[in-house]
């Protein structure tokens, strides 16, 4: 299928999942094989270990590529693992301008693995492009930013940090796993490299880990593959195949879920019971001009996400609400079809020294929600009784 004079969702359905040539399969094999024959030595079919390559994890990598608007993807059995891949193409004495607010289990991995590896790491806000400016050294090899942070939802302008790495020749990787690229696609934007946790709106349903890597950088890609082959940090075939199943429906479910989510935010915006809502589609949001900009569907049409925080006013309120909810299940994750309700602080940013989360304002009365694609109506009546006091 030559995809390109295809609209995404048309892509995300037949990029990956064409039918299978032997048989007629409309839906692709999952080919759950380790090895693979040989017709001489030195002479395979092309493939011949599955941590190498895998024809399930092909067509994976081929589906998110295209969604992304890259030349290649590199998919990894967690977010995670795509993340540390990353940050291991660089060498020792590296270093690595990353966002404050960046998710705790990257903020562990950095802090407590990888710095004493011998790389660098700078905690920047990001949204502030001259505090950027300022740390840049002759060292510096990369910048790594969320947009949207988890849990604040704090928005870096990918462009504009896209131009201030290409004039100094640094690499920019924009982690889009709030935004799916339904609704972002920062390769268009500039950066040099995308990362996903698929385990979260590419997955969609709380059922699989993954995560992925894109590009249009061959170098890059080519060392990326090298790492994954090497270092073997590999989705199984069958988490690929439930990957390219859910894609599927990747358009569908951030539409409506974040159409949800915008109606959910206005009223939590207006309740009493609540003390601040963050959300990038209200008016009030800090960057909400920003979010209206770069935060877009493929059609072109603004989009806000799916994810809301907001503060009440004590812990005891908080916990009265986790107890009172029944349609937003207590977990951590997103981006599933169901709902979720979290509480960073304790759950997600557990890891975070406490000094660390009070710079960044993540607080104890924090509570992050993920909606999802339930009936709008019934959303909005737990949310009330959640808040009843």
């Amino acid at each position: 299928m030559a995809d390109k004079k295809f609209k995404f969702e048309t892509r995300a359905i037949h990029i990956g999942n064409e039918a299978d040539l032997e048989t007629g399969s409309v839906s692709s094999p999952i080919y759950l094989t380790s090895t693979y024959l040989q017709d001489g030595v030195g002479k395979d079919r092309g493939f011949d270990y599955s941590r190498g390559t895998n024809p399930t994890r092909k067509r994976l990598e081929g589906n998110i590529t295209s969604l992304e608007n890259g030349t290649d993807a590199i998919a990894f059995s967690s977010g995670m693992a795509a993340t540390t891949a990353l940050f291991q193409t660089l060498n020792k004495g590296d270093n690595i301008i990353i966002s404050r607010n960046v998710y705790g289990g990257t903020y562990r991995m950095v802090t407590r693995v990888l710095s004493r590896q011998g790389l660098y790491f700078d905690f920047v806000d990001t949204r502030d492009l001259s505090q950027i400016q300022k740390r840049i050294r002759p060292e510096t090899k990369l910048v790594f930013i969320e947009t949207p942070t988890n849990p604040l939802l704090e928005l870096t302008d990918i462009h504009a940090v896209a131009d201030l790495c290409k004039g100094a020749n640094i690499m920019l990787t924009v982690d889009n796993t709030f935004m799916s690229p339904y609704g972002q696609r920062p390769l268009d934007l500039g950066a040099d490299c995308v990362m996903h946790s698929s385990t979260k709106y590419i997955g969609g349903h709380s059922d699989v880990l993954g995560g992925v890597l894109v590009t249009r950088n061959d170098e890059l890609a080519s060392q990326l593959h090298f790492i994954q082959k090497s270092g073997g940090a590999v989705p199984s075939p069958f988490d690929c195949w439930l990957l390219l199943r859910s894609t599927k429906t990747l358009a569908l479910r951030v539409k409506k879920a974040s159409k949800n989510a915008l109606a959910l935010a206005q009223m939590l915006d207006a309740h009493p019971a609540v003390v601040n809502t963050i959300y990038p589609g209200l008016e009030s949001h800090p960057q909400h001009r920003l979010a209206k900009r770069q935060q877009k569907t493929p059609s072109g049409k603004s989009i806000y996400g799916s994810i809301i925080s907001i503060t009440l006013e004590s812990k005891k309120k908080c916990d009265n609400f986790l107890s009172k909810s029944t349609v937003f299940t207590l977990a951590e994750s997103l981006g599933g079809v169901e709902s979720l309700v979290c509480v960073p602080y304790e759950m997600t940013h557990a890891d975070v020294p406490t000094e660390t989360k009070k710079s960044m304002g993540l607080i104890p009365e924090l509570i992050r929600l993920s909606v999802g694609v339930e009936h709008i109506d019934d959303l909005m009546a737990d949310i009330e009784r959640a808040l009843e006091t």
